[in-house]
């Protein structure tokens, strides 16, 4: 194919991820115990998905089933095994991944094609702000992507904004990538040690693990408050170690856009059944190419909704909205329907806040009881609880309960043993 896949019209993307469904479905009934026998146990003929829309014949797969047969996903021999990955567990026990050479390949395809998406090239220099180890596919997957494009990259790991900044300051990267809110604490670290971040080498900054937009793609809190202080370019990326796949904005910055010979996307209603374009609704994954632990309608929880017409970059590949939640994590408070990032956006970026958990629950009256355990930086000289409810009520007509906790005392609740990302939100309620 002598062009980019996702320049071509839908029609050509929707009949190339036909060919490569059949081709998917093949390899599964050949070489996967589970899904040959969940074939078998449904009675599903292979021969009879041809087209997308088939799908629907075929029963989803979930987190549950791969924590419980997580070894019969594996398609090849252990031999064939080069590296192993584990999820980090947001729904639950934490799952093993397999990776081929051939998958560590895709992955770095994957990322070398997000990465151009956001507008790097050779020449460019990232620096990566993640971890690379501790069994993490994301921070393995950047580094194999940057160095597939051809772009310098420098790894200095998540945290510690003092080497952050001495390494901007000695190798001048002009991008970086990390999680958003940690933006605010580099920016926090320059302002009060006189360095100008403003005239510093960083010209864009890749966004992973936290939303930077809101569901008309203007800017939310988080990114609102970056671009005021910071006027870079900003982007958002969706991604999973499940699908093994990326969605980047571009520089229009209205959605995720897909790389349709990696991933086919469904978005699917509370009947099971897709919904119109433009909807929202649950991701569901299949993925393409992968050789160790393909899945085949997986279920991420997550909710978003599809957008189909062509972009202003050119491509025509359907892009994601930005998240709206988890579909796990909806909560029903004084019947406002909320998810924790809008509940996450209003306490990020609220200034005497050190730090935050959300803690939801069943009421004794069966609807779910919100409570917001919060940290301060100082104590202001106003009532923390009635100003907090009061932003709360102006941006989702509801407030959560407030509870003003020593700082420290969150801290140990947001960094549990183990966790390789903040606790922030805890669901007590019985499912």
């Amino acid at each position: 194919m002598t062009q980019d896949i996702e320049f071509q019209p839908a029609e050509c993307i929707k009949a190339f991820q036909e060919e490569k469904l059949r081709e998917a479905l093949g390899y599964l009934a050949s070489n996967s115990p589970y899904y040959r026998r969940m074939f078998s146990s449904c009675g599903t003929d292979i021969s009879r998905i041809r087209h997308i829309e088939d799908l629907v014949k075929i029963p989803f797969t979930e987190k549950k089933d791969l924590q419980i047969f997580n070894e019969d996903f594996l398609c090849v021999p252990r031999d064939k095994v080069i590296d192993y990955i584990t999820t980090s567990g947001t729904l639950g026990e934490p799952v093993t991944f397999c990776c081929t050479e051939k998958d560590l390949q895709r992955l770095a395809y994957n990322e070398k094609k997000s990465f151009e998406c956001a507008g790097l090239g050779p020449g460019n220099v990232l620096q990566l702000m993640t971890t690379i180890d501790k069994r993490f596919m994301a921070g393995l997957a950047y580094f194999l992507g940057i160095r597939e494009l051809g772009a310098g990259i420098i790894r200095v790991g998540n945290g510690v904004p003092e080497l952050q900044w001495d390494t901007i300051q000695r190798i001048k990267p002009d991008a970086i990538m990390c999680v958003p809110s940690f933006i605010l604490r580099l920016i926090q670290y320059a302002e009060e040690h006189g360095i100008d971040y403003r005239k510093s080498s960083i010209r864009k900054i890749i966004g992973i693990g936290e939303g930077l937009r809101n569901q008309d793609f203007s800017l939310n809190l988080l990114g609102t408050k970056i671009k005021e202080k910071w006027d870079v370019e900003l982007y958002a990326t969706y991604s999973s170690t499940e699908m093994g796949a990326t969605f980047s904005e571009c520089e229009h910055g209205c959605g995720g856009h897909v790389h349709p010979e990696l991933i086919i996307v469904e978005i699917i209603g509370d009947d099971n059944m897709p919904v119109p374009d433009g909807e929202p609704g649950e991701i569901v994954v299949t993925t393409l190419g992968v050789e160790g632990m393909p899945l085949l309608r997986f279920r991420t929880g997550d909710i978003a909704a599809k957008v189909v017409d062509r972009c202003a970059c050119g491509r025509y590949s359907y892009r994601l909205t930005p998240l709206v939640g988890r579909k796990n994590n909806m909560i029903k408070l004084k019947g406002t329907t909320l998810y924790p990032p809008a509940i996450n956006d209003i306490l990020d970026n609220t200034d005497y806040l050190a730090n935050y958990v959300v803690y939801v629950q069943d009421s004794e009256a069966g609807t779910d009881d919100v409570v917001v355990k919060v940290g301060l930086k100082t104590v202001p000289d106003f009532d923390v609880v009635k100003e907090l409810k009061d932003r709360f009520r102006s941006r989702l007509r509801v407030a959560p309960r407030v509870e003003v906790l020593p700082a420290e005392e969150i801290q140990r609740i947001n960094f549990p043993a183990k966790s390789r990302k903040p606790v922030k939100f805890i669901d007590l309620r019985k499912k």
